[in-house]
C-alpha cells in the first residue's frame, strides 16, 4: 500500500486532513502545527484478551481519537522484539511482533487511520538493537575484529587479562554500560557497549552497513504508507572518539541534557561544562541529513521527530535545521516547573531557538518515559527523569492539585505556536499509577537499580475506556499486563464522554478551538503588567491567561467583557483562580 491508494474523504464525503500524494509549500507543512497523539501499543487497547494491547485494538479505537480532534498518532515500538524493554529492543526492524499482530494488521490500521484523516508516525530505535537481532548473534559467533563485530561497539577490556570494562560509562538503567562476552572455548572475551540494558547492544554508526540497513528500514515503512518516524535516542548513535571516561552529574536526568566531568582531555573552555561523550555528538547530524533525503523522495510531507535530550535549546534546534529533521521534542519545556517566570523564559527561548533555523517548536508535557504531568506538576520533591515515583517516593503529589495544574498546563501548551504531542490517557486526566506492587513492575530500571528507582511503569499502565467493563474496557477478558488502579473507573472515557467539565471534553474543545483559530500557526505577544504568578499571551484573536499561583487574581479590566472560549477550571468571568488557564476571544 502507498499513500496514493488512500482516500481523501471520509465515509460521509467530508474531506480528510490527510492529503496523499501531495506536498506542501515550505512553511505550510502539516506537521508545523499538528497535534500528535502518542499510542503506547501494549497499553492502549487489547483485542484478543491476552492483557497486552495490539494493532487490531488500536484500529478499533481510532474513531475515538478522530472525535478528539488529533492530526496524527505516533506508535511506540511494535516491531519484533523479545520485549525486555517493552519493544525498545528490536530484533527485526521490518516485521510486527506477534504480540501485536502482523503486517496485515498494520496495513489495515494504517488504512483506517488515513480514512479518518489521521496520519501514522512509527517509532524507530536506531541507537541499539536487541541482543536477539541476527546481526548481534552473528557478532557473538564471530572472532574479534571481524566485519560482524564491526557493526556494534566491541572493545577489549582494561587491566590484567581485560577484566575491567573499556571505560567507566554507566547504563541509563543503572549499572555498568559494558558486558563481557564469553568466547566459544568458554574463556572471557571482549566487552560490548550498551548505553541501556545489556540486552540492547549499541550499533557502531561509523559502519557503512549499519547506515545502509537503516535506509532500507525507512523505505520499508514508507512504502507501507507511514507519514514519518519518531527517532528514539536521536542524540545518541555517535560516540566520542576514543570513548573517554565520563562521570555524569549526580542530579542529572538519565537521558542527558546536562554536563558532567569528562576525563581525560576535558574541555579547556570553563564557561561550558562538557556533555556526555555518548550524547549529542556532531556526527549524528550527518545521519539525519541522509535520512532527510530518503523521506524527501516520497510524496507528501513526511516527518522525522527527534527524541533529543540536549541543552541548551539552541543546541536542540540543530536537529531541525532545514536539511535534517522536522521536529524535536521540547524536553526543557516538559521539565519546566508550573511557575510563570520559568515558563515565560522557556517559551521565549524555545521560539527564538527554533525560529533561528526555520522550524516550529514541538511542545510536550507527558510521554511513556516521564511521570505523567497530572502527578509530576504537583510533586514537592526533586524527581529526575527516569527515576519514576512509587509508594516510598518523598513529596508524593496531591491528586486534586495535580489534575488542576495538568489541565491548566495543557491549555497553555495547546495555545502555543508549533506542534504539540499528547500522551495517551492525558486527555482523561490520568495520574501516575503510584501504588503498583513490586512484583508487578517490569521496567529494567527497577531491576538494574535493585528497586532504588521505580522507573517508568507508572505512566505505562493500560488506559481505561469503559468504567463498568473488565479491565475498564482495555481487554475483553479483564487481563492487564500492569494492574490498573481501582479509582480509574471514574476517569474512564465513557464516564467523561459528553459530560461538560470533564478533562476529555476540555481537550476536545481545546483542540477544536485551536484548529478553528489556527493557534498552532500563530505568533505570540506577551501581556505585560500582570501579577508575578500570571502569564498572559495574545495569539491571533485569542488571549490566554494562566495563573500558576494558588491565589485568585482579578482579570484585567480590558478583558472583563470579552467572550470566554474555554477555562481549565471553574471561572466566573472576573476572577482567575489559582492553577487555572482561560482562553478569551478578542473582539
Amino acid at each position: 500500500m502507498t499513500t496514493a491508494d488512500l482516500p481523501t474523504t471520509t465515509a460521509d464525503g467530508s474531506p480528510v486532513a490527510y492529503a496523499p500524494g501531495t506536498g506542501s509549500a515550505p512553511g505550510a507543512e502539516w506537521w508545523r502545527s499538528a497535534v500528535i497523539y502518542q499510542i503506547y501499543p501494549r497499553s492502549f487497547a487489547d483485542s484478543d484478551g491476552d492483557g497486552i494491547g495490539d494493532l487490531t485494538g488500536i484500529r478499533s479505537r481510532l474513531p475515538a481519537l478522530a472525535s478528539l480532534g488529533i492530526d496524527a498518532v505516533w506508535l511506540s515500538p511494535f516491531m519484533t522484539s523479545p520485549q525486555k524493554d517493552a519493544g525498545y529492543d528490536v530484533a527485526d526492524y521490518c516485521d510486527v511482533d506477534p504480540l501485536f499482530g502482523n503486517l496485515g494488521d498494520f496495513d489495515l490500521m494504517t488504512a483506517e487511520a488515513h480514512r479518518l484523516g489521521i496520519r501514522i508516525i512509527v517509532d524507530l530505535v536506531p541507537n541499539h538493537s536487541s541482543d536477539a537481532h541476527e546481526w548481534f548473534q552473528a557478532a557473538l559467533a564471530s572472532p574479534d575484529d571481524s566485519p560482524e563485530r564491526a557493526r556494534y561497539l566491541f572493545r577489549d577490556g582494561k587491566g590484567p587479562d581485560g577484566t575491567e570494562p573499556p571505560n567507566n560509562w554507566q547504563s541509563v538503567f543503572g549499572g555498568p554500560a559494558w558486558t563481557r562476552t564469553t568466547d566459544a572455548d568458554g574463556t572471557p572475551g571482549q566487552w560490548y557497549l550498551h548505553i541501556f540494558d545489556s540486552s540492547q547492544p549499541d550499533f557502531d554508526w561509523t559502519n557503512g552497513e549499519v547506515r545502509a540497513m537503516f535506509r532500507d528500514v525507512l523505505r520499508f515503512w514508507l512504502d507501507r504508507g507511514v507519514d514519518g518516524f519518531r527517532v528514539d535516542v536521536a542524540h545518541g548513535m555517535i560516540k566520542a572518539d576514543g570513548l573517554p571516561d565520563y562521570t555524569p552529574p549526580a542530579e542529572g536526568g538519565s537521558m542527558g541534557g546536562a554536563g558532567g566531568v569528562l576525563e581525560p582531555g576535558m574541555s579547556d573552555d570553563e564557561t561550558e561544562t562538557p556533555g556526555a561523550p555518548y550524547w549529542g555528538q556532531d556526527g549524528v547530524h550527518d545521519i539525519f541529513r541522509d535520512w532527510h533525503e530518503v523521506l524527501a523522495a516520497y510524496d507528501g510531507d513526511r516527518v522525522l521527530c527527534a527524541e533529543a535530550w540536549v541543552d541548551p535549546l539552541s543546541k536542540m534546534a540543530l536537529w531541525v535545521r532545514p536539511d535534517e529533521m522536522q521536529q524535536a521534542f521540547n524536553f526543557p519545556y516538559l521539565e519546566t516547573p508550573w511557575a510563570a517566570a520559568p515558563l515565560r523564559a522557556v517559551i521565549d527561548e524555545s521560539i527564538a531557538a527554533f525560529d533561528s533555523v526555520g522550524a516550529p517548536s514541538t511542545w510536550v508535557l507527558s510521554n511513556h518515559d516521564v511521570v505523567r504531568h497530572a502527578s509530576r506538576l504537583a510533586l514537592s520533591s526533586d524527581n529526575p527523569q527516569g527515576f519514576g515515583i512509587g509508594p516510598k517516593t518523598p513529596g508524593k503529589p496531591d491528586p486534586v492539585t495535580g489534575l488542576a495544574r495538568a489541565r491548566a498546563a495543557s491549555m497553555l501548551m495547546l495555545a502555543l505556536p508549533g506542534g504539540a504531542y499528547l500522551y495517551q490517557g492525558e486527555e482523561l486526566g490520568l495520574p501516575e499509577a503510584i501504588d503498583l506492587p513490586d512484583d508487578a513492575r517490569q521496567d529494567p530500571t527497577w531491576f538494574r537499580t535493585n528497586g532504588e528507582r521505580y522507573g517508568r511503569d507508572g505512566c505505562r499502565v493500560p488506559i481505561p475506556w469503559e468504567s463498568a467493563s473488565p479491565a475498564f474496557g482495555f481487554s475483553p477478558t479483564g487481563a492487564s499486563w500492569l494492574p490498573q488502579p481501582e479509582g480509574w473507573a471514574d476517569l474512564a472515557r465513557d464516564a467523561q464522554d459528553g459530560v461538560p467539565g470533564t478533562t476529555l471534553e476540555l481537550y476536545r474543545t481545546a483542540l477544536r478551538i485551536r484548529r478553528e483559530h489556527m493557534l498552532g500557526l500563530g505568533r505570540i505577544e506577551w501581556v505585560d503588567g500582570l501579577p508575578a504568578d500570571v502569564l498572559g499571551i495574545v495569539t491571533g484573536d485569542v488571549v490566554v491567561f494562566a495563573n500558576t499561583g494558588t491565589s485568585d487574581v482579578a482579570v484585567p479590566d480590558a478583558y472583563l467583557d470579552t467572550e470566554v472560549l474555554l477555562a481549565s477550571g471553574p471561572f466566573d468571568g472576573t476572577v482567575l483562580p489559582g492553577d487555572t488557564t482561560v482562553w478569551f476571544r478578542l473582539a
